[in-house]
């Protein structure tokens, strides 16, 4: 079976368009593992996805880190850290309620005032990935690899 999926995958005009090739990567900086589900979580942004029939082209990624759970909002390109914030109460804190931690990169969405001022009001930490090291969250990088290999591969069926 393996054989056969190898052999296809390497033959597909699809999965070669989408699939990035391998690369070696640098050893990820380990975050604590969480004491419970949603206690902590990792958001971002995918974009540069085909549009949608609403005009949205990005996707807001939302985490948890220790049952790798996830929960997708589509975005219009610019999209703002308010708004951002409005999907993560809609999207996150309606079923799991508040998180203690946040891991994010450091997109300006995520470091406005806006963020400082909610985080404040609801005692959740910031916590940001180092910078141009994006392996500091790596399963959020893979969650992210994986969704847009599969939306790509759908919409070019599509």
């Amino acid at each position: 079976m393996y054989t056969w999926v190898a052999h296809y995958v390497k033959t597909c005009e699809t999965c070669q368009r989408v699939k990035p090739s391998g690369h070696a990567s640098a050893p990820l900086q380990s975050l604590p593992v969480p004491a419970d589900c949603w206690k902590s979580m990792s958001l971002d942004f995918v974009f540069g996805l085909p549009a949608d029939d609403k005009g949205n082209i990005g996707i807001l990624v939302f985490v948890c880190r220790l049952s790798k759970m996830v929960h997708l909002a589509p975005v219009r390109d610019k999209v703002t850290g308010k708004q951002a914030a409005q999907l993560f109460l809609d999207s996150v804190f309606r079923y799991h309620g508040l998180p203690e931690t946040i891991v994010s990169d450091r997109d300006p969405r995520f470091t406005g005032a806006f963020w400082d001022t909610l985080f404040q009001l609801l005692g959740t930490k910031l916590v940001m990935s180092t910078a141009d090291h994006p392996q500091t969250d790596g399963q959020m990088e893979r969650v992210n690899r994986v969704l847009e290999d599969t939306l790509r591969s759908i919409s070019a069926y599509g």
